[in-house]
């Protein structure tokens, strides 16, 4: 049966690329997809939606949010400081238009599918009785006796579970404000914002591949699915030949990015990026985000390189030098390259930790401390390390046997 299903998302291009991908999936079933995006950088992902065969519309259409500014004030923050600001700054002054494009969504479809942050849409598809349907793009949150919550100790088992406990009370009272819209609308008791506000009651799709879930139970509604890769860019991607000469000249070269974080912090980045790079002297590709190193143009060892599908770029290269990000992270992994990671945030150091963890990466370097020389030794522990190459190649095999989108499909199926 085909079905009419509603999508929603909020945040950066981490955030939506993932629900472009599911959303192409459930085209590809014969359901009718309409996508709302709350783009932070004011992006519009409408010519992808168009050629994918899916309804689009931004709200708002233009966010008032000064990511540069932001981005360097939440470098002194803690985890939970930086979400609550977050939202303060670029959440709860558009809640209300989210909520209303959230009841047009439950008005006009079957199914709803929305980010993890996105309640208006849990409350919209509750007061309508549609099914409703969270998508997890990071499990740190998920509660596990074998894990402890990060920055926690591990005090295995039985002591794992009460710093569970702890963490959600915390997180509960600085993101007590979420609940703010639920209670206007007379809805029951918050008991746990993470359970009962940000999860689907009846199914959490978690589009994490299994390698970095290991530890974690699978326990309703959360289903491990595997992570939503959207493939159609690369597959229509035309590889420049300013690149394609610099890959054939050379060894194998590094790749420097930090998403769309460098987009806030552009000429930081470029000077902390391009001088460990010098240090290390080796070749690498570096994302530009400064006019004083133009897209295409070359500098020593280094070529700097636009907006572009990352998977055919990072196959080519030696390691990949990141955020953290959850698409860059299994991005890189998926190509079967080592990682520096260096977090911005807490969601960020989660993926530095499993990756470090899984013997994929060095340690990582949060940006707050992060210095050329740092970043230098960081990328010179990966080369050092031919078991992580291995290891990375390995965890390649794994991740390309593997398709999230095609395990979410039924399950969003099976509900109707």
């Amino acid at each position: 049966m085909a079905l009419r299903i509603g999508i929603q998302t909020w945040g950066s291009n981490g955030d939506i690329r993932p629900m472009l991908a599911l959303a192409r999936g459930l085209v590809l079933r014969g359901h009718t997809i309409t996508l709302v995006v709350s783009s932070l950088d004011n992006r519009s992902y409408a010519e992808e939606a168009g050629r994918l065969g899916i309804a689009y519309r931004q709200v708002p259409e233009r966010f008032d949010f000064d990511l540069e500014a932001f981005a360097r004030r939440s470098l002194r923050m803690h985890g939970l400081q930086w979400l609550r600001a977050l939202l303060e700054a670029a959440f709860f002054p558009y809640e209300k238009s989210i909520y209303r494009a959230a009841c047009d969504l439950a008005d006009g479809h079957d199914v709803l599918i929305g980010h993890h942050f996105l309640y208006p849409l849990k409350l919209a598809a509750r007061q309508r009785g549609k099914p409703h349907v969270s998508v997890t793009l990071c499990p740190a949150a998920i509660p596990s006796p074998s894990q402890p919550p990060l920055h926690g100790p591990d005090l295995g088992p039985w002591g794992n579970p009460w710093l569970w406990r702890l963490a959600h009370r915390l997180f509960d009272w600085y993101l007590k404000p979420l609940g703010r819209l639920w209670y206007e609308h007379d809805q029951p008791p918050i008991r746990q914002v993470f359970d009962d506000l940000l999860t689907s009651d009846t199914l959490d799709l978690v589009a994490v591949d299994p390698l970095f879930c290991a530890g974690l139970d699978e326990v309703p509604p959360h289903r491990f699915c595997g992570f939503f890769n959207l493939e159609d860019d690369a597959q229509r991607w035309t590889q420049p030949e300013e690149l394609r000469a610099f890959l054939e000249e050379g060894d194998a070269p590094i790749y420097c990015t930090f998403g769309s974080l460098q987009q806030a912090m552009p000429e930081w980045s470029m000077d902390l990026l391009v001088e460990a790079v010098r240090r290390v002297g080796c070749r690498a590709i570096v994302q530009s985000s400064s006019a004083r190193f133009p897209v295409d143009s070359r500098q020593g060892l280094c070529y700097f390189i636009g907006r572009h599908p990352h998977q055919p770029v990072f196959e080519r290269c030696r390691a990949v030098v990141h955020h953290g990000g959850a698409g860059t992270t299994h991005a890189a992994t998926r190509a079967g390259c080592p990682a520096v990671v260096v977090p911005f945030m807490d969601e960020q150091l989660y993926w530095g930790q499993r990756l470090h963890h899984l013997g994929l990466a060095a340690p990582p370097l949060s940006a707050k401390h992060a210095t050329p020389e740092k970043l230098a030794q960081r990328i010179q522990t990966v080369f050092d390390s031919p078991a992580m190459g291995r290891r990375a190649l390995e965890a390649r095999q794994q991740l390309v046997q593997r398709d999230g989108v095609g395990k979410a499909v039924p399950l969003i199926e099976a509900l109707c």
